[in-house]
């Protein structure tokens, strides 16, 4: 009997853990947010990094941001639309979850470890007509400086 419950403990996770990852295909790419604030709860680990954004309480899209410089990636991403359709959130939420790529990819990137307390900005996609939980999917990780691609490989 114990042998039993034992393995059937996996089964009973399963939708649980299948439900609480998603995804690229659940976040809606037509519609890209630009998110500002200071990080917490960072977890650099696998399946992506990811952290609590706490937003600026003055969040505004930067004057010159849409000529902004995003680097180029193997995958096909249309940077110059991404720019030029770029929103902020229209949702009120003052603390925003945010996932990374996998760990892999950040290194490639050489993307530094983000730390709890750090300022940076995100561009990026959340749930259609920012329906659910307050989550962004990083497109472009704007830190210390530095712009770093998250879809794929650096081109």
């Amino acid at each position: 009997m114990q042998r039993r419950t034992l393995l059937s403990l996996p089964l009973m996770a399963a939708p649980v853990l299948a439900n609480a990852h998603h995804g690229w295909s659940s976040f809606d790419q037509t519609r890209p947010v630009y998110l500002r604030g200071t990080t917490a709860n960072v977890a650099w680990r696998n399946p992506h990094a990811e952290f609590d954004l706490l937003l600026t309480p003055d969040l505004a899209l930067p004057a010159d941001f849409t000529s902004t410089e995003l680097p180029a990636q193997t995958a096909s991403v249309d940077r110059a639309a991404l720019l030029k359709n770029v929103k902020l959130p229209s949702r009120s939420d003052k603390k925003w979850q945010i996932e990374l790529a996998p760990l892999t990819r950040l290194a490639a990137w050489k993307v530094p470890e983000i730390k709890n307390g750090e300022t940076l900005s995100v561009l990026g996609f959340t749930f259609a007509e920012e329906k659910g939980e307050p989550i962004l999917r990083a497109e472009y990780l704007f830190l210390r400086g530095v712009v770093y691609g998250l879809r794929s490989a650096p081109a």
